[in-house]
């Protein structure tokens, strides 16, 4: 008899967990579901099929010139890619009518008022359905504000800076689906301080700007609360697309610092990184964007072992647990080599990491267009508030109605020698790759941990909607 009362009291347990929602796996209102792809075996990033006429419009507003050019490439591989794959599906059934997806480049040129400029045009005409960005929080916030005007569905995919979405800049029509600086910091002070609890002495350098200082922020916030006795042994911000570290490196060394903590991406990223190396500086950079392929291979395995990254895609310890997710990363990676420039490098052969959470948000798009059955951004809306989302590692995304930004889990990945990647890689070749040092071991910071920051403003601001 105890026995069976025993046995209620699971079901009922497990039953009221499931009702509440306490399991986001089990709240999850959709999820990505690699069984459902479509035939991925003619993606050619350099010779993109992309439809025209009666579509679904995503415009990638980004810099696809000048120093940064780079990383408009990035993230039109992304998106197209995910693009490709609907379409190969036979597009989404909105208002009535199946349509395919089609990609747009919008060029910003990491300018603000070609940033407004190009926007305008996107929504005023090419009608566009989504405004997806971006490189720069700065560049991100005058997306913002004409999707605001225009009452057009904005995606801040890139972008991570908190105060985006604060009460003085929330749009109900933008979305936060990547990670915010405030988690980024408390993740990366939680890593440190309760589960790798061994450095103290920490510099940041980061770079001037909206982006810099937010993500700086979180740092410094995170070690408060996580990591009381660490200790900031210097604090510095420089110019974006700077060519010389130099004098940052020295006062790094002369600080006493144990770990640089750093938001800076490419060409900083790179540049940074390098010059370190160059320097003698062998401290390990925790970082956020230290973890495009080519510079990690021009620096070589010695320069690279011992960097920590942050991501808001991965796995805690193997990469590849299902069927499903291997054959989402060979839909990717098997077609890799006949791409030609600029996606021969290898930044685009795993369309893991960050481009892996460029697709993975532009998944989770289209997946709310899909239940939405419509392009009309008030149906989107009340699709998108407070939804709950499944990523292809089982990562459960909740967007929080209040202030649009995502709560999930987020991951730390130690990079370590070719050899040792198979605690990650571990399905053939066992490595990421074989010239320079990548993730190896890795550790999952619950959501809880490293929730975002909310404007408490925005109750007031936002009450009844």
């Amino acid at each position: 008899m105890k026995g069976k009362k025993w046995l209620l009291s699971i079901v009922v347990v497990v039953c009221c967990i499931a009702l509440l929602g306490l399991s986001p796996a089990m709240g999850a209102k959709s999820k990505f579901d690699p069984s459902k792809m479509g035939d991925m075996s003619d993606l050619d990033l350099s010779n993109p099929v992309i439809p025209t006429g009666d579509t679904i419009k995503i415009a990638i507003v980004a810099s696809f010139s000048g120093p940064a050019a780079a990383v408009g490439d990035i993230y039109f591989a992304s998106v197209q890619s995910v693009a490709h794959d609907y379409n190969k599906r036979g597009g989404i059934l909105v208002d009535g009518k199946k349509k395919l997806v089609q990609v747009i480049k919008a060029n910003h040129e990491s300018k603000v008022p070609i940033a407004k400029k190009v926007s305008e045009r996107m929504v005023l005409q090419e009608k566009v359905d989504v405004l997806w960005g971006t490189n720069g929080s700065h560049l991100m916030k005058v997306i913002n504000q004409v999707a605001d005007k225009y009452k057009t569905i904005a995606v801040s995919a890139a972008a991570v800076s908190d105060e985006l979405y604060d009460a003085q800049n929330f749009s109900r029509y933008s979305f936060m689906t990547s990670i915010s600086t405030s988690q980024v910091g408390r993740g990366m002070a939680y890593y440190y301080g309760q589960v790798r609890k061994k450095e103290t002495k920490f510099y940041i350098l980061c770079q001037d700007y909206l982006f810099g200082h937010s993500i700086a922020g979180g740092f410094k916030a995170g070690l408060k609360e996580y990591y009381p006795d660490a200790e900031l042994v210097g604090e510095d911000y420089h110019k974006l697309f700077l060519t010389d570290f130099a004098p940052y490196l020295t006062k790094v060394k002369a600080a006493g610092a144990e770990v640089v903590y750093t938001g800076d991406w490419i060409p900083d990223a790179a540049n940074l990184l390098v010059q370190a190396r160059q320097m003698g500086l062998d401290l390990p950079f925790a970082n956020l964007f230290i973890n495009n392929p080519p510079f990690l291979q021009q620096v070589g395995i010695e320069g690279t072992d011992g960097l920590v990254h942050i991501g808001q895609i991965g796995s805690d310890g193997k990469a590849f647990k299902t069927e499903g997710q291997i054959k989402y990363y060979k839909a990717w990676n098997d077609q890799y080599p006949k791409w030609k420039k600029p996606f021969d490098t290898t930044t685009y052969e795993h369309g893991t990491g960050t481009i892996g959470a460029y697709r993975m948000q532009t998944y989770w798009l289209l997946d709310v267009i899909e239940r939405a059955g419509s392009t009309d951004p008030e149906k989107i809306i009340k699709v998108w508030e407070n939804d709950t989302w499944e990523d292809v590692n089982g990562t459960v995304y909740k967007m929080r109605g209040i202030d649009h930004k995502t709560e999930r889990d987020l991951f730390i990945e130690l990079y370590v020698p070719p050899e040792q990647q198979k605690e990650s890689m571990n399905i053939e070749p066992y490595y990421w790759f074989k010239d320079c040092s990548n993730t190896g071991p890795s550790y999952k910071l619950p959501a809880d941990k490293v929730t975002p920051v909310m404007d408490p403003k925005l109750k007031d601001i936002r009450k009844g909607s």
